[in-house]
């Protein structure tokens, strides 16, 4: 009787051990087949979530370096070498910005409710940006632009405006409005027309950050015209910042050796900084259920294997005298040990077939609901941060403000379970590698042993 045949009928005639180890093997494999799952899936979800955000880096100063060498003067760079940058195949957008301080005339008035700010009589925040679109205020949906349009790079030699609503209701200003601007040192004055009104949703009474002023009173202004106006110095225009929004967050790396490459010693004095913060912010839930199912994957797997282990150590021991009787007929090892083997690869096999009958739908539910759990959880600590009090850092309460969440960057809370054949291939390798290794080690054990040894003393 051949191995194959002998392999069936011990199968058979052995039902509630052939039983014990299938549910073994049945475990094992929704088991891995669960990790690999939830693994493939939060990788997914990643992947999209780090394409609807995008790479976003950002050139600016950099605090550290300029503290080192004893300098507080702030860096500049050249608007051409950013343009340089902003051409790389890795960009998709990109915007620089300079400010300065604008001073209002021609009886436009600031508003003057809530904050003074420090600029002076009629003196404004004024930033010159290249596209205000890639504001991080527009394009997290904390601006909005309520008429007109953005400054872009087609009006970078315009002299145009961006102008908050409450400045605009207070002069009676609207789109193709003329507004008259001086330099800081109010040594020139121009004419600025209103291409945009936008809407910042802080009220007068709060101080805008950065600058400490009326955040009414904050003015975007096409760069070029405005640093061509305000600026004394000669020579090419300089900026201060800018940002570059790349194609997909995997093209950081190359982009950051291309950008020290093209600017080399002037980017001296900045920093190239990814702000991935409202990707870490929304996949948080999908790292963590990511690391649970790993660590579940493996405890069973392993906790699989010894129980495995243990139940072909002893099946080999029941059959002693069954292998003993087919050694002394003149059966060889490698056949032995190649039934046993076959009977573990068919209760294996038959596992994994039933695993992917119900696997996918238990894991979307059970890996929806953890991930659910997850995110509400996320939730619940980002609503409850609070801002330190205006003109507080707030570490001292315990608040940093690099903590401020990101406006429309939810915690992820949903995921699509997909199973491809690659996955029961990887689990069908995992599960078979155990089966066979639980299998190789008592089976060779006993077969080390004599026909006569075995069939005489049982041994």
């Amino acid at each position: 009787m051949n191995f194959v045949k002998r392999a069936g009928l011990s199968l058979w005639a052995r039902k509630a051990r052939t039983l014990i180890t299938l549910c073994t093997f049945l475990v094992i494999s929704v088991m891995v087949l669960a990790g690999v799952l939830i693994n493939d899936a939060t990788a997914r979800a990643e992947q999209e979530a780090r394409r609807s955000v995008g790479a976003e880096v950002n050139l600016g100063m950099d605090l550290e370096s300029l503290g080192a060498g004893g300098g507080l003067q702030a860096p500049r760079i050249s608007a051409e070498t950013v343009a340089e940058l902003g051409d790389l195949p890795q960009v998709q957008r990109y915007t620089y910005s300079m400010w300065d301080r604008g001073v209002l005339k021609g009886g436009t008035e600031l508003v003057t409710e809530g904050v003074q700010g420090t600029m002076g009589p009629g003196g404004a925040v004024t930033t010159g940006v290249l596209d205000s679109s890639l504001l991080p205020e527009f394009r997290n949906g904390t601006f909005k632009l309520l008429f007109g349009q953005h400054l872009t790079a087609a009006d970078k030699d315009k002299k145009e405006l961006l102008i908050e609503e409450r400045l605009a209701k207070k002069n009676g200003l609207e789109v193709g409005g003329k507004i008259s601007l001086g330099n800081n040192d109010e040594t020139s004055t121009a004419d600025f027309t209103v291409s945009g009104i936008y809407r910042d949703p802080r009220p007068s009474s709060e101080p805008e950050p950065e600058n400490f002023t009326n955040p009414a009173n904050m003015l975007y202004a096409s760069v070029g015209g405005f640093a061509g106006f305000s600026s004394t110095e000669s020579g090419p225009l300089q900026v201060g910042k800018a940002m570059f929004l790349l194609q997909d967050a995997e093209y950081l790396a190359e982009f950051k050796d291309e950008a020290e490459r093209i600017a080399g010693s002037e980017l001296d004095g900045f920093a190239l900084d990814a702000n991935d913060k409202a990707i870490r912010q929304m996949t948080g839930p999908l790292k963590s259920i990511r690391s649970t199912a790993t660590v579940a994957m493996w405890l069973i797997g392993v906790a699989g294997a010894a129980v495995l282990a243990l139940l072909v150590n002893l099946a080999v021991k029941q059959r002693r005298r069954e292998y003993g009787v087919l050694l002394a007929l003149g059966e060889k090892k490698d056949r032995l040990i190649a039934q046993q083997a076959l009977e573990i690869v068919v209760v294996a096999a038959v596992a994994i077939a039933l695993s992917s009958l119900f696997t996918q739908s238990l894991i979307q539910s059970a890996g929806q609901s953890l991930l659910g759990r997850e995110a509400a959880a996320a939730q619940r600590k980002l609503d409850s941060w609070q801002a330190p009090p205006p003109g507080s850092t707030g570490l001292d309460q315990g608040s940093d403000p690099n903590d401020r969440p990101v406006d429309n960057a939810d915690p992820i809370d949903t995921i699509t379970v997909r199973l491809d054949p690659a996955d029961l291939a990887t689990v069908g390798g995992v599960g078979l590698g155990i089966g066979l290794l639980a299998t190789a080690v008592p089976a060779a054990s006993v077969l080390r042993l004599s026909p006569r040894t075995i069939l005489t003393k049982g041994k």
